[in-house]
């Protein structure tokens, strides 16, 4: 079969180190304001509606066409007893006169430089201008509002958690996990909160918690005395208050008098407490500390954290001269969502837990069997599926945001304890393992694992899809010791990346027995959700290759003389990769350890892991031509939602196919959604961050690949797009490229030592 041919010149040490070739600037103005999104109409509904937010909390915001300002508020902790991640709020903002009547001029505005919406409405002196932002420093809403003519405000909380009631059918959906369960599940009310003066305080507490029930179900209930209910008494919400605002009610504020100006602030606290009392004094704290800080100060800082974010790293792509005008929207759409993206990650990613991949923190409302639009529904609920959750975060390298990976190892890290308490109570041997699809905590929901357990041993899970599935605990050694690589962090090594190593590798070296050549029998295993039954399952057996040989390349001194001898006894264990030739003469690689193509339960390529993450085949490393095959015969294809293949073909080489898969999936914007990078649902939910972190690290691994101490720049570029980025590669280093009309206009590596091991690949 015809194959796409990866061969290129190849340049060494291209330029002089530290030698900086000079260019121009793509474009004269500011380019990453090509990237605001900006509507010239207020929107009908929550579906027309922009994120902001500081990687803690966000808000979902649109004018509506009554002049109605609204603030859907989400937070990255607010679980609730059911541990779905639930909204903080709902705000509404009214100015009087409206200056949004139909017909005046509006502009709505997401300024990604500042980290902030504009909004510009009305005319004359009947203009406002009114700027939302959530502080990047601390955790505040701000919605500020200017005018020449005195206007009057009126701010009301909007709930829709008024009431206890029963979640049933698709509803469930929300809480997935508690599908099947034998007792009723609900959605506790919010409580506002009286007796504040000129302010509307509000909260969600959960006088309940699944926590303890989950544990007791699946027999750990030994571990309950040794933790904390994570979910229990946890409580959520909010205050608001403005200069010159008053009460009218627990839910209402309005201005003393007509002002010319608006100055609003959402305080958003999350807190377990042994009282409401307890929280709303901390909350007082917030707030007055919040109060206390001058707005013009604030604002400026804001606005250099964001201006240092966009600083860290960018890719600009453009058209190349002459190119198609297909080629130029492609080129414009790839860097639209690139960018947007990559503000969802920032406005989401900074908080006490991952980002969820259903929908961070801007899921939308939603109208569930009929019921009305429910603004907490999230398909697939609150549990982190690891394949799905992963995809945001691999581009984090690259683009340089290391403190937005932060969250996503501590949330693993502090799941060890119970993940060896379980190993020890359902295997009785040593080590951890993490599965697939875990509450926050780190067990499965008591619906994959079955309410009707007669029939299953204390270990096995009714849910065949992800029974064996532990692919979790390789991939996330992978990314922590590219994080280590990449950032050149001394103490993540003792303190992060040795911790997962000596909890996690333990348990494949006693979990399975060995054949007689002394290799690992994988079995009873699988290969994601795609292949059951599976023995030595090709992700893996690859992820554990990968991971054991760089752990080898750890120091003695940092690693441990113990550890050292324990990984070299454990890597002489992991059986081969499983290859077989095909009718063509081609070897390639099978998902698991065996000839035969087996029955497939979801569309998964699990052999391709060996291309992403476990980088065994790639541009630049041997026997490529095993890595060409096995994507060429892959079963399952696509570049939509959390689909790998266009990182794939880009770690393969494969320019038109991945350009052609990065365009298409840039230009996957949903119409029922009218920010652009509101992906999805596809698999998941709107927006869907894999969708968005495929997208993102596709296109990095077309620019810019590194490993083995080698940085390679070009592997899979199309020569008709013009491009400008920055990229950050291990060793604390980062590559500025300007390439424009087939040719590099400038170059920057830093520290200049690394420029001797940048390999040029020609675009093509």
């Amino acid at each position: 079969m015809a194959m796409e041919k990866t061969s290129r010149r190849i340049v060494l040490g291209m330029c002089a180190a530290g030698a900086m070739i000079k260019g121009t600037d793509l474009h004269a103005a500011d380019p990453l304001d090509a990237c605001n999104v900006v509507w010239d109409s207020p929107s009908k509904d929550q579906n027309g509606s922009m994120p902001v937010g500081n990687g803690d909390i966000g808000a979902n915001v649109w004018m509506e066409t009554n002049g109605v300002l609204t603030l859907l508020i989400g937070k990255t902790d607010a679980w609730n007893a059911n541990c779905q991640l639930l909204k903080i709020g709902r705000l509404r903002v009214t100015l009087s006169p409206n200056p949004f009547t139909p017909g005046r001029p509006f502009e709505q505005t997401l300024r990604l430089r500042q980290g902030e919406i504009g909004i510009r409405c009305g005319e004359g002196d009947q203009a406002v201008e009114l700027r939302i932002w959530v502080d990047a420093n601390r955790p505040t809403i701000h919605v500020e509002a200017n005018g020449q003519t005195p206007f009057e405000t009126r701010v009301q909380l909007d709930p829709w958690r008024i009431q206890r009631r029963q979640l049933e059918g698709r509803e469930l959906d929300s809480a997935y996990g508690l599908q099947g369960s034998p007792r009723p599940v609900y959605m506790e009310p919010d409580t506002v909160l009286e007796g504040h003066t000129n302010r509307v305080v509000w909260c969600h507490r959960n006088e309940h918690s699944i926590w303890e029930d989950n544990l007791r179900h699946q027999g750990l209930e030994g571990f309950i005395e040794q933790s904390r209910d994570p979910l229990l008494h946890r409580t959520f919400g909010a205050c608001v208050e403005g200069d010159g605002l008053v009460g009218t009610d627990a839910w209402t504020l309005v201005s003393a008098r007509p002002a010319q100006r608006l100055a609003m602030r959402v305080d958003v606290l999350t807190a377990q407490t042994a009282s409401v009392d307890e929280w709303t004094e901390a909350l007082d704290r917030l707030a007055a500390e919040s109060r206390a800080v001058d707005l013009d100060a604030a604002r400026a800082a804001h606005r250099a954290w964001w201006n240092d974010f966009w600083n860290r790293s960018w890719i600009r792509v453009t058209a190349a001269t002459g190119a198609s005008e297909r080629a130029a929207g492609d080129a414009e759409a790839v860097t639209r969502g690139y960018t947007l993206q990559r503000w969802i990650n920032a406005c989401g990613g900074r908080g006490a837990f991952p980002i969820k991949f259903n929908g961070s923190i801007f899921t939308v409302a939603h109208d569930v069997a009929g019921k009305g639009p429910d603004p907490d529904y999230r398909q697939w609920g609150g549990p982190y599926w690891w394949q799905n959750t992963r995809l945001a975060y691999w581009p984090m390298l690259a683009a340089g945001d290391r403190d937005l990976m932060r969250p996503l190892f501590r949330m693993y890290l502090d799941m060890l304890p119970l993940a060896a308490y379980r190993t020890r109570t359902w295997y009785g041997h040593e080590g951890a393992f993490l599965g697939e699809t875990v509450y926050f905590w780190g067990m499965y929901n008591d619906n994959n694992y079955g309410w009707q357990r007669e029939k299953l041993p204390l270990h096995m899970l009714d849910n065949a899809y992800i029974r064996y599935e532990y692919t979790a605990s390789p991939e996330l050694l992978a990314l922590a010791l590219d994080y280590a690589d990449y950032t050149g962090d001394t103490s993540f090594l003792p303190e992060v990346l040795l911790p997962l190593a000596d909890a996690l590798l333990p348990f494949w070296d006693q979990h399975y027995k060995t054949n007689a050549q002394g290799k690992l029998v994988m079995a009873p295993a699988q290969a994601l959700e795609t292949i059951r039954n599976a023995s030595n399952p090709t992700p893996d057996v690859a992820g554990l290759q990968w991971v054991l040989d760089r752990l080898f390349e750890l120091p003695e001194s940092a690693a441990g003389a113990k550890r050292l001898a324990f990984w070299k006894q454990l890597r002489d264990k992991i059986p081969p990769i499983h290859t077989k030739v095909d009718e063509y003469g081609r070897r390639r690689v099978m998902g698991h350890a065996s000839d035969v193509e087996p029955a497939r339960s979801n569309v998964e390529n699990p052999e391709l892991y060996t291309v992403f993450p476990f980088r065994l085949y790639g541009v630049g490393k041997p026997d490529i031509e095993t890595g060409l095959a096995t994507f060429d015969k892959r079963v399952n294809k696509g570049c939509n939602g959390w689909f790998q293949d266009d990182i794939q073909a880009a770690m393969l080489g494969l320019t038109q196919t991945a350009a052609e898969f990065v365009a298409k999936r840039a230009r996957a914007v949903n119409p029922q959604h009218r920010f652009p990078a509101f992906w999805g649902p596809n698999f998941d939910w709107v927006p869907d961050q894999d969708h968005g972190g495929v997208l993102m690290r596709a296109v990095q691994a077309m620019l810019l690949q590194a490993d083995h101490g080698k940085i390679v720049l070009f592997p899979a570029w199309p020569k008709d797009w013009d491009v400008a980025f920055k990229l950050h590669a291990p060793q604390q280093t980062t590559v500025e490229c300007v390439y424009r009309q087939g040719k590099i206009e400038s170059l920057k590596i830093a520290p200049p030592e690394r420029a001797k091991d940048v390999i040029q690949l020609e675009p093509k």
